[in-house]
């Protein structure tokens, strides 16, 4: 049985007071949570660094273990930091250590490592015996001019040395790398941002410290665009970003980069990168237990396929039946792909947490630096005017050198000799110590100016110095310039990139406005490529290798447009969906691009028929639809723009009749119809002529047909312009708009060229001006750019003349125009 009996007081210190337990408890809790918070798990506004780091780093760098010097054994800075000033265990300051050398932890790296540190999933790093580290050049800038009383130091915990309260940080380290910390009742998560960006602020702050809060926060933000990971990713959306930095707190969207890839009929979704402190090994276990239960489908098979050469690569490989922007869209909801970074910017200012706002961590970092400044200089000035007296005294003897002699040689001590050039010279103790050190070489008159020039150089430093003291604005710009020396060496392009959100800021006003050749092919192959890898070239060149195609595929629309433009595409059931040109994955000339059912939701046995590009819905009053069989139908244009992902009905086709052509027109055009045969009819399209209908209405004959012939394009007249036609053997001609004479609407027309065996069929018939420049685009995917004016005017009933020089076997497939100015030719005919 235990003894509970008190033993005797003996003394005053033995004396037990009663207290009350709930007093007591709510006491030292306080004093507990206070001690976490200050001492241990937030950072300092000021260098942005916890207690364990900060000593890790002045511990590193008092020990020497330098980035100009070896790497040392990882348990030597950890060994130091337990030893002088972090008595906790080995474990966490190594921990600590770890995370500092991460590159996928922190922005900017502190901590140079070599060896086994880790990864960004579940293995864990070598132990200390094993890795070996040393501080990074930027960490240095941490610890730049530490020596010279910049900062204040402090008894370590037994006293025997001291460590510094703040480090003197010539680097924002608490925005650039960021910081994270549970307290006790609080919590910070800093996210991390880019050093170029966060300089900009500050540059901006020293310039105009005098602006008030509002003004200061409203610059600091549109200098820095928001967080970046050392993961990169994507940040979707601003306002988050926005919250942050006004209020201190606010939830950041950020999704991976995921490309989806097309290998032999199999498509793939590939993760390159993801979100800040997303674990990949926890990511693909997640997937793979959703994929399982029946939670995500149309996944078939996930894989890591990371490595030091390919970098982050995790692949998932979807089912044949799949749709990749369907499973894509699931695994954001359901999957760390996308997830949100709870920003809490919860730091300590003068030894109590504070939420702060962007503005407020820029100018405490400012008012820091410039504290830095000033201690640095008030310590130089010190000691330039303590080496100035001792000159000043060396001066002296030198001037009155025999007497010095004589009087340092008569007397019987060295206390006689100080007293008695204090009494001779007018000088102190101490500048007289300096001329009973000063050694007998000095003696020379080389020396002597030697001495007389450095006293004069360091009076322009003192000089010098006190100027630096009694101006603020030398001080601010002191800071700026040695600031803007780091970010030269160390600074660096922003990783993440932020896109719009719904509701936040449009597409357009983060994607570029380009020209871009978009082409489609007959299975639904969809791409958007530059202009510019199209070179320019005369009429009767070959052309440059074009879309990689299959042999069962073919181009059927092709054609140039912006970027932002609005692109309709029309299918052979007569409903239109659309799409940003951006939306089209971009590719090369030689790749097939991305099937469009991974953009649409087509309808089963949908095909696409037409494809036409605008800018606004308000670029013409009506959209013309021409079907196979003839019929003409004239819908304002309004009635087309629809949000519906599923499309809307563009047209009541009649039996087994299919849409051919849709044309932007207004009521004062003219219509030109053109046959497979070569048969073409221009008719008015005024209301008169041809009455505006409904969506879901068939329309009006616009055009009849011999035996065997049915409608090939649909075209609006412009004065001054021509009918260009071509045939699959690879000739065209441009014929003027006056040879065709107005008709009315429903007769078969007149000849428009001249059929020739030899020459193929007419595949293509569009407007053009002495400004087009054409594209003409083969079978096996060559392409030609040239401009519509170098192929010859002929009349209606002529054949034609060589347009491109085309293999045996293979045939012109389609033709399109660029309305732009046409470029320079540069190759040969």
């Amino acid at each position: 049985m235990t003894d509970t009996t008190l033993p005797p007081a003996d003394g005053e210190g033995d004396r037990i007071e009663p207290v009350d337990l709930g007093q007591e408890m709510q006491k030292s809790y306080i004093d507990y949570a206070m001690s976490v918070i200050v001492g241990r798990a937030l950072p300092e506004v000021r260098d942005g660094l916890k207690p364990v780091h900060r000593r890790l780093l002045y511990a590193s760098f008092d020990a020497g273990f330098r980035p100009d010097r070896s790497y040392v054994k990882s348990a030597k800075p950890v060994a130091e930091t337990m030893g002088n000033y972090h008595p906790h265990g080995d474990t966490a300051i190594y921990d600590a250590l770890v995370r500092l050398a991460q590159p996928w932890s922190m922005r900017y790296p502190l901590i140079d490592g070599q060896g086994n540190f880790g990864s960004r999933g579940n293995d864990g790093a070598a132990a200390m015996r094993y890795t070996e580290a040393r501080l990074t050049p930027l960490a240095m800038e941490m610890l730049r001019d530490i020596g010279e009383e910049t900062v204040d130091f402090t008894p370590n915990y037994d006293g025997k040395t001291q460590e510094p309260t703040v480090l003197p940080a010539r680097i924002p380290n608490l925005l650039i790398n960021g910081s994270g910390g549970i307290a006790v009742g609080m919590a910070t998560n800093m996210p991390p941002h880019n050093l170029n960006e966060v300089a900009d602020a500050v540059f901006w702050a020293l310039e105009n410290h005098d602006a008030d809060d509002e003004t200061t926060l409203a610059a600091c933000m549109e200098c820095i665009k928001g967080p970046d990971f050392p993961t990169a990713a994507l940040i979707v959306g601003s306002q988050g970003i926005k919250d942050a930095y006004t209020t201190g707190r606010g939830s950041i969207r950020m999704r991976s980069v995921v490309d989806i890839e097309e290998n032999k009929g199999t498509t793939t979704l590939v993760v390159t990168e993801l979100p800040y402190q997303v674990n990949p090994d926890n990511l693909i276990q997640s997937i793979a237990e959703q994929v399982n239960e029946g939670k995500l489908k149309g996944i078939s098979r996930i894989e890591d396929q990371s490595s030091d050469r390919v970098g982050m690569r995790i692949v998932v490989t979807l089912r044949r039946d799949a749709v990749a922007k369907v499973v894509l869209n699931n695994l954001y909801k359901h999957s760390q792909l996308q997830t949100s970074f709870g920003a809490n910017m919860l730091s300590i200012v003068d030894g109590v947490p504070r939420t702060l706002r962007l503005d407020q961590m820029i100018r405490y970092y400012v008012a820091h630096q410039i504290d830095v400044i000033v201690r640095r200089t008030r310590y130089r000035l010190r000691k330039a005017e303590e080496r100035a007296h001792i000159l000043r005294g060396l001066v002296k003897a030198l001037d009155a050198l025999d007497e010095v002699i004589a009087l340092i040689r008569r007397s019987a001590n060295t206390d006689t000799a100080r007293t008695g050039l204090i009494e001779l010279l007018d000088i102190d103790e101490i500048q007289a110590d300096a001329i009973l050190a000063m050694q007998l070489r000095r003696l020379s008159a080389l020396e002597r100016q030697k001495i007389v020039d450095e006293l004069a150089e360091i009076e322009l430093e003192i000089a010098d110095y006190k100027d630096i003291l009694d101006k603020p604005e030398r001080q601010r710009a002191i800071v700026r310039d040695e600031l803007k020396e780091v970010v030269e060496k160390y600074g660096d392009e922003r990783r993440t990139r932020i896109i719009a959100a719904d509701g936040d800021v449009s597409d357009e006003d983060l994607i570029a406005r380009e020209d871009v050749v978009v082409t489609i092919t007959e299975t639904g192959y969809a791409k958007r490529t530059k202009t510019d890898l199209y070179r320019s070239q005369r009429r009767g060149g070959k052309g440059v290798q074009g879309a990689g195609l299959k042999q069962d595929d073919i181009v059927k629309h092709f054609f140039v447009c912006s970027t932002h433009d609005w692109i309709l595409f029309f299918t052979t059931k007569g409903r239109v969906y659309r799409a940003k040109a951006y939306e089209l994955p971009e590719a090369n000339r030689t790749a097939r691009g991305q099937h469009v059912a991974n953009l649409l939701a087509f309808q089963p046995e949908e095909r696409i028929a037409q494809v036409i590009q605008l800018k606004t819905y308000e670029d013409a009053p009506y959209l013309v639809l021409a079907t196979r069989n003839g019929l003409v139908k004239k819908s304002k244009l309004v009635d087309f723009d629809s949000n519906r992902s599923g499309g809307i009905a563009a047209i009541n086709l009649r039996g087994e009749d299919e849409l051919v052509g849709a044309q932007l027109c207004s009521a004062d055009d003219d219509l030109l119809l053109v046959s497979q045969k070569g048969q073409s009819i221009r008719f008015h399209a005024d209301d008169e002529t041809l009455r505006p209908m409904g969506r879901q209405t068939s329309g009006v004959q616009g055009m009849r047909f011999n035996a065997d012939d049915t409608l090939l394009s649909l075209n609006v007249v412009s004065e001054g312009t021509y009918l260009l036609v071509a045939t699959s053997g690879g000739y065209a001609k441009r014929t003027g708009m006056d040879d065709y004479p107005v008709q009315g609407r429903g007769g078969k027309g007149v000849l428009t060229i001249a059929h020739d065996r030899r020459r193929g069929e007419l595949i293509g018939a569009l407007i053009v001006d002495d400004d087009s420049e054409l594209y003409a685009i083969t079978s096996n995917g060559g392409v030609i750019r040239t401009a519509a004016k170098q192929v010859r005017k002929a009349g209606r009933q002529t054949k034609g003349v060589r347009l491109m020089n085309i293999d045996e076997g293979t045939t012109v497939i389609a033709i399109a125009r660029n309305a732009d100015e046409p470029e320079e030719t540069d190759a040969s005919e």
